[in-house]
């Protein structure tokens, strides 16, 4: 069953073409890579497929709503209640401690409900680390703290922007690790990322190009090579 399906989708900036013709569709509990060089339409896609943005024209379907039409505050809400957004740089509220974070995206959802944010944090390894401020944390832990904030709410699709841009090899590794658990539970990710090694993980890698799909890659056939 398909989460999502981007028919003909085009994006015009002015005189710049930012996205242009795209049909993609992503399966429920897939893990889908989006890759290409810098203004190719990564971002440009990202913000559609979040509800940041809308397209000049076509359809997009998000779990059966044509998010194209839909105005601000339905976008708004509907981002809210399905999107769980990863971001590379994080977006904490500086003033808020780690567990106060992932309880400001309870707040805006439902209640919040520091039992389940702590579980949440417990999830990505810093459960000992939920009263520490943003500023005590290293980037890693920052990201797990996005990672956090983005699960609370059950999203059906996760989607991340370059979610190891800032980070070292090794909590890189934590990260994708992450990843991967959440992929083998059934979540459906999209990763928007420059680093094939982190593109590799995904089930396919959507390569762009001038606003334009240049091809698709089947990981999994990659893999088995």
């Amino acid at each position: 069953m398909d989460l999502l399906e981007m028919k003909n989708i085009s994006k015009v900036y002015g005189s710049l073409n930012a996205l242009q013709h795209i049909d993609l569709s992503v399966k429920q509990g897939e893990w889908l890579a989006i890759m290409g060089p810098s203004g190719s339409g990564k971002t440009t896609m990202m913000n559609i497929i979040g509800c940041m943005d809308k397209p000049s024209s076509g359809q997009v379907i998000l779990d059966g709503v044509n998010i194209s039409t839909e105005s601000a505050k339905n976008l708004t809400t509907i981002r809210r209640d399905k999107i769980g957004l990863i971001f590379q740089q994080f977006h904490l509220v500086n003033y808020l401690s780690a567990l106060e974070n992932v309880m400001v995206a309870q707040y805006y959802h439902s209640m919040p409900d520091e039992k389940e944010a702590m579980g949440a944090l417990e999830r990505v390894g810093l459960a000992e680390r939920a009263k520490h401020l943003p500023g005590q944390l290293s980037g890693g832990e920052q990201q797990r703290v996005c990672i956090a904030r983005a699960l609370i709410n059950y999203p059906q699709l996760i989607l991340a922007d370059e979610p190891t841009g800032n980070l070292d090899e090794a909590n890189e590794g934590i990260v994708i690790d992450i990843f991967r658990q959440l992929h083998a539970e059934g979540s459906t990710i999209i990763v928007v990322t420059h680093d094939p090694e982190v593109a590799e993980d995904a089930q396919r890698t959507v390569v762009l190009e001038h606003g334009r799909i240049a091809k698709v890659l089947d990981n999994s056939k990659c893999k088995r090579q």
